[in-house]
């Protein structure tokens, strides 16, 4: 498989756009391409590290389940969203499960073969520790906002992230595939709050619901939501 004709979807976020050329052909020169099906795992918790992964087609459910069978849904990802460095650095096995949502197009640079990469070349591992300081940026801003935004700015947010592949894309009109139980499971809010808040979006004119799926119709209305501060 020649990985190159996938460059340029994957130059489309932030991260592989502005990493050194000479690094992203190394990235596609030992990628592999994987194809998940619906509900099909890519790794569970546990399991041992296997690489950097970049989704090119469909989407996967980050998340985590309790011996109870509780599942916290933590994110929704999409193409052209990069994940997976924490295990390069911590060797340790993986934290959480990615499930795909429907059929799945992804590509795999496996653990060994990037390994190799940054021993011939270790400045690269900055690069790789920028794509994870994103995530733990982000991550820092959804406990902040847990315990200080209302929900209406938490839900706004969180869709904004999404549609902007967590930092890495331009937010346009686009249509989710995220059923409002999943949103609601993501901002820890109930099913009622949750659908209360997108019809009030969808009054506005911001967002539009359809079975299954959220279109969001103005980006910049939603990023407006995003920074109300509710006082």
């Amino acid at each position: 498989m020649n990985a190159e004709q996938w460059r340029p979807r994957l130059a489309a976020g932030h991260w592989f756009s502005h990493l050194p050329g000479a690094f992203q052909h190394s990235l596609l020169a030992h990628a592999r391409l994987r194809l998940l099906t619906a509900g099909q795992y890519l790794f569970k918790r546990g399991d041992p590290p296997c690489g950097l992964y970049a989704v090119l087609d469909g989407s996967l459910r980050i998340s985590a389940v309790n011996e109870q069978g509780k599942e916290a849904l933590l994110s929704l990802v999409e193409s052209p969203y990069w994940f997976g460095e924490i295990c390069l650095f911590d060797g340790l096995p993986r934290t959480h499960d990615a499930c795909a949502v429907g059929p799945c197009k992804l590509l795999q640079v496996p653990q060994q073969a990037l390994l190799d990469i940054l021993d011939e070349t270790p400045q690269y591992w900055r690069d790789l520790a920028l794509l994870m300081s994103q995530k733990l940026r982000l991550s820092f801003i959804g406990l902040e906002q847990l315990s200080l935004m209302p929900a209406s700015v938490r839900l706004a947010h969180r869709l904004l992230m999404i549609i902007e592949g967590y930092g890495d894309i331009e937010p346009s009109k686009r249509r989710l595939q995220l059923p409002q139980e999943d949103l609601a499971a993501m901002l820890s809010l109930s099913r009622q709050t949750t659908n209360a808040l997108l019809k009030d979006l969808q009054a506005q004119g911001i967002v539009r619901l359809g079975y299954g799926e959220i279109e969001i119709l103005d980006a910049q209305r939603l990023r407006e939501a995003a920074h109300t501060s509710g006082c």
